[in-house]
């Protein structure tokens, strides 16, 4: 019997439309290279590996609030298509701990939390005795060998003082032993007579593990808070909420694991050690050393990307490209998670890359919320927030909320050294006259201090960001350069999720105030003139 001519056309109709499509794209890309703003950053690009990303994970050209000018993260880094309705903005630090403890409490495969230091109080020690409990209850199912804990910290923070973040969780070592890990993450710039000299509270000043990931099976919390009492209960951070999105939980499950696996692992004695044939991070060769924790964690970013490529890759005449677009609206794709890291002592310099370009092609009349609760800002990030067309409102935190405040010694100083530093800026931009572009706000709460960082990105006539970074790095030198640091670029086209943002956007710049030339005159802004000669020295510690 002859074959019915319908299927014939219509996949010939499909062919045709791909062609079109892809044809449209490549145009679309090499308008967009085609912008001198991009251009100026192709030295800085050049040093990633450009994938091509199937486009049933990545905005599609059709793609509504015209999100889709955000393609091109997805050819640095990997991309995850998930919908809107999968992502919960978590607003205070008490909503952070009790969805922690939630969380732990119904993990059956795997829980995974990195973070700067784990503290010694009850609030602490009770996430403890939470894990705890699960671990027994997955042993009493006789399901042991399923539930796996690893923890991951940073050596000399964790280690500090006689009670610290190692002996809060040697008794999980000691009573699961072939479940629980703990690594120490020691970073490879300080060694030998630096480390020697420098004394606790100063020593973490040279690198730190900073990266907030906290993960319980397939939910992935992605935050800049740490695993202590103030940050359960007086200190404004930000933090989000993944659920039921696996591909994300094992990016960030590997990710952990390849940065354990360069870390000192600690042992049930209290010691730590380096994982057999390893390079020491410390006391091996220090380029040997960063060189394998580059290969051990791009290949986490890699894999990813490959794995994506071998799924997404269709036809050579691009149908299955096509199609996915159908797929992606039957699967109600409508938010894309892009995971950014940043480690500048491995060569690792994604989320610096990413940021870049999201501040030089910022369109005109494009409104970015920024903020940083150490606001240090790079002199290129700087110079682009100065330098690009879009209007910045950038919300810092007044001395009184600054973590420092009220610290011994030389730290009780750093408050008035960001006070300097924001003067600096603020009169940089009064000086270019762009005060009309660029505003400064402080964040201020009684009782409270403020850790917030990321931005909110608006287009142009958008009521709603669409975009947000959130996570871990402050925009300041130790984050480019210093520390380990992740966050997450998410685009949506969900208005839920956008009305989330906003809503999170507006609770914490409606508690600031706008800077203005009179703020400085104020009695708590005075700095001190020897704070003024040595800031300059010291300010990329901080």
């Amino acid at each position: 019997m002859a074959a019915s001519p319908a299927p014939r056309f219509l996949s010939g109709v499909g062919r045709l439309l791909a062609a079109g499509l892809t044809g449209l794209r490549a145009g679309l890309r090499r308008g967009r290279e085609r912008r001198s703003s991009y251009l100026l950053l192709a030295p800085l690009l050049s040093q990633a590996k450009p994938r091509v990303v199937g486009q049933n994970s990545s905005p599609s050209t059709f793609s509504a609030g015209g999100i889709q000018r955000f393609q091109w993260i997805g050819d640095i880094v990997p991309v995850f298509g998930i919908s809107g309705s999968q992502v919960k903005i978590l607003h205070s630090p008490s909503e952070f701990y009790e969805t922690i403890k939630e969380q732990i409490k119904v993990a059956k495969k795997r829980i995974v939390m990195a973070s700067l230091y784990l503290g010694t109080g009850p609030l602490e020690q009770e996430l403890v005795d939470c894990i705890e409990e699960t671990l027994e209850r997955s042993r009493e199912a006789a399901l042991a060998s399923d539930l796996r804990v690893s923890i991951l910290l940073d050596c000399t923070r964790g280690s500090r003082g006689k009670k610290n973040s190692r002996t809060m969780l040697i008794p999980l070592l000691k009573r699961f032993p072939n479940q629980v890990r703990v690594s120490l993450y020691h970073t490879p710039d300080l060694r030998g007579l630096l480390k020697l000299l420098l004394p606790e509270r100063f020593n973490e000043t040279i690198g730190l593990q900073h990266i907030k990931v906290y993960l319980f099976d397939n939910n992935v919390i992605i935050s800049g808070a740490n695993l202590s009492d103030s940050y359960f209960t007086n200190r404004q951070d930000r933090y989000v909420l993944l659920s039921d999105c696996p591909e994300i939980a094992d990016f960030f499950d590997d990710l952990v694991n390849a940065v354990g696996d360069v870390s000192l692992q600690l042992q049930q004695d209290d010691t730590a050690e380096v994982k057999s044939g390893d390079v020491h991070p410390y006391i091996g060769d220090r380029a040997e050393f960063c060189t394998a924790a580059n290969k051990r964690i791009m290949a986490v970013v890699n894999n990813a990307l490959e794995r994506q490529q071998y799924r997404d890759n269709g036809d050579s005449d691009g149908v299955s490209i096509f199609f996915s677009s159908f797929d992606r609206a039957a699967s109600h794709i409508d938010t894309w998670i892009y995971p950014l890291i940043q480690m500048k002592p491995f060569d690792i310099r994604l989320d610096e890359q990413v940021t870049k370009v999201l501040m030089t092609e910022a369109e005109t009349d494009a409104h970015i919320y920024l903020t940083s609760g150490y606001f240090n800002l790079t002199k290129a990030y700087m110079n682009l927030v100065l330098g690009t067309n879009a209007n910045y409102q950038i919300l810092l935190a007044s001395p009184e909320v600054n973590g420092f405040f009220g610290a011994k010694g030389i730290a009780g100083a750093i408050p008035a050294a960001y006070v300097y530093i924001a003067r600096q800026f603020y009169d940089k931009v009064c000086q270019s006259g762009l005060q009309d572009r660029i505003t400064l706000h402080e964040y201020y709460r009684n009782g409270w201090t403020f850790h917030a960082k990321g931005l909110w990105y608006h287009l142009s006539q958008s009521k709603w960001p669409c975009l947000t970074l959130i996570g871990s790095p402050n925009f300041g030198y130790r984050s480019v350069h210093r520390d380990l640091e992740a966050q997450l670029a998410i685009v949506t086209e969900n208005q839920e999720l956008q009305q989330q943002l906003q809503q999170e956007q507006e609770h914490l710049y409606g508690l600031s105030n706008e800077i203005l030339a009179t703020t400085f005159d104020k009695p708590n802004r005075y700095v001190k003139l020897w704070v003024k000669l040595v800031t300059p020295f010291i300010n990329n510690f901080f």
